[in-house]
């Protein structure tokens, strides 16, 4: 007697192939049977009119630490989503010394948010281990980011690293990925791995290439030196070897629109015909988020948040900041400035006397307070000792059209998780708008195309060998969704709202999502890859 069968439904097993009608049985956490299905089973569900399809698999998520303070996980979970992968733009709990443990922690928290309880661990392996103490309803695959191991051996300096510090960094990412690291994560735009040459990335990589790691990046710039910056990464993919995603690819800035997104792809293009091994994850949204602190300029962020508040303290400091705030440079992407500070609004802080600024775009909040935007920005910045996270509407829908419609793209989220406030609606909302809105109403992928970029496709490039398609053998990772009636119902204004649309959501062949309703289920695994 199997212990659960999936009767009547359109199975889009994640090839990418048509969807047909069958059964799926499980027994146990793996799918056992495919096809008609006659035997007996202690558990129905009647999915006709349905879509079965494996369990979606984000690619890049800040969850990091939620499982220590939210185990349930039903942002994603009631999206269909049952595995994250986490860790992602350099950023992740670990490696963490004694001596760091606070710079890592001011510098993580408007992206990934604070845990109350104690961090029990220094290396990534003892990080895992905590994690792996837990129960939990979701799948987490945790990467291993280089912002973090640059702040362990060297905090916040500018500078290069020296042969000492290089062996170090090189060591604690050799001994992350033996841990069971799902890939390597680079965030270039961020302070401190702004810092990083490209020969100190080239000689890192070839570390990481040596696993078989998959590198992933956020890019030094997304605006008008996109294409620059993609051309860094491809570099360094082709003189180590190691397999490049480059994370929610997108050209950020009304005068980048329907220009350097075509230029970036083409180096791309170029690349894989040369037989480097390239891909790209995007969001289905044309806004992102980030943390205002990040979008100053990389030589006011060096010495952490500590530093920046001192300098934004300082008359003349001040005053310098705020004039590079103001205009446009060659040696960064002055994000502000090509978003518009009408286009930036605040969505989460620490203090309650800022509270009223969220869902306010810079722009809203200087005519509040009869000041520039410029200075409304380190106001901010210094009263929430850099806790400020922020919406970015900066792309367009033609762009954001193209990234999901490439063939080698995968979808995935960028949730971040600051302490309250109003995240962004992705937190809540991707995947069931990518069926709404890019195959049901823009009919730009099909529902068998969607369905493989979040499953297998994501799988595949993170080495997951088990997930990821409906097949016996794999584990019973599974979502069934109505294909008319899949909608996300987060908005800007009202994030926290779950979609309409999604059935069940199974994990490890357990129902833990039904009707909408959380059934209290914990059957999520830690997901450790097995190094070279």
């Amino acid at each position: 007697m199997l212990d659960l069968v999936i009767r009547n439904g359109r199975i889009a097993d994640g090839t990418g192939n048509p969807c047909v009608n069958g059964d799926i049985g499980i027994q146990g956490d793996r799918i056992v049977k495919l096809g008609k299905i006659e035997d007996e089973s202690h558990q129905v569900i009647d999915a006709q009119g349905m879509i079965v399809s494996p369990g979606f698999i984000d690619m890049h998520s800040h969850s990091d630490i939620t499982r220590f303070t939210d185990p349930l996980d039903e942002a994603k979970l009631q999206q269909g989503v049952t595995t994250e992968v986490v860790g992602n733009c350099g950023i992740s709990p670990a490696p963490v010394s004694d001596r760091t443990v606070d710079l890592l922690k001011s510098y993580i928290r408007p992206i990934i948010g604070s845990m109350k309880h104690d961090w029990n661990w220094h290396s990534f392996d003892e990080y895992l281990d905590e994690l792996s103490k837990r129960s939990f309803s979701c799948n987490m695959a945790p990467c291993i980011g280089s912002g973090s191991l640059r702040i362990a051996v060297k905090g916040f300096q500018k500078g290069p690293l020296n042969k000492d510090e290089t062996a170090k960094v090189r060591h604690l990412l050799s001994e992350s990925l033996k841990a069971g690291a799902m890939g390597f994560s680079m965030g270039l735009m961020y302070t401190p791995e702004c810092y990083y040459s490209m020969e100190e990335l080239t000689e890192i990589c070839a570390t990481a290439a040596e696993h078989g790691a998959l590198l992933t990046t956020h890019i030094r710039g997304e605006g008008a030196s996109l294409a620059k910056s993609v051309e860094e990464v491809v570099h360094i993919a082709e003189v180590t070897g190691i397999s490049l995603n480059i994370s929610h690819f997108k050209a950020a800035g009304y005068k980048q629109w329907g220009r350097t997104m075509d230029q970036a792809i083409e180096v791309i293009e170029n690349a894989r015909s040369r037989g480097i091994d390239v891909t790209w994850d995007v969001y289905p949204y044309a806004a992102g988020s980030t943390s205002l602190a990040a979008l100053l300029p990389p030589w006011v962020q060096e010495g952490g948040i500590t530093s920046i508040i001192r300098k934004l303290n300082d008359a003349q400091w001040r005053e310098k900041i705020r004039r590079e705030l103001s205009q446009e440079h060659e040696y960064w992407d002055n994000t502000l400035i090509d978003t518009g500070w009408d286009r930036v609004v605040v969505s989460a802080v620490s203090t309650d006397r800022n509270l009223c600024y969220i869902g306010k775009s810079l722009s809203e909040i200087a005519g509040l307070n009869g000041k520039d935007p410029a200075d409304i920005v380190l106001d901010l910045v210094a009263e929430e000792n850099g806790n400020v996270t922020v919406i970015l509407h900066q792309m367009s829908d033609d762009d954001v059209k193209k990234a999901i419609s490439w063939d080698k793209s995968i979808i995935a989220s960028d949730s971040l998780y600051p302490d309250g406030g109003s995240p962004h609606p992705r937190v809540y909302g991707t995947f069931p708008r990518l069926f709404r809105k890019y195959v049901r109403e823009d009919k730009i992928l099909t529902l068998e195309t969607a369905v493989k970029k979040v499953t297998s496709m994501p799988a595949e490039r993170l080495g997951i060998e088990d997930r990821g398609l409906l097949k016996p053998g794999y584990v019973a990772d599974i979502v069934i969704f109505d294909p008319d009636g899949i909608e996300d119902t987060a908005t800007y204004e009202n994030p926290r709202q779950y979609p309409k649309g999604i059935r069940y959501v199974i994990v490890g062949g357990k129902v833990t999502i039904e009707s909408g309703r959380h059934t209290g289920v914990r059957k999520g695994c830690l997901l450790r890859k097995k190094s070279r």
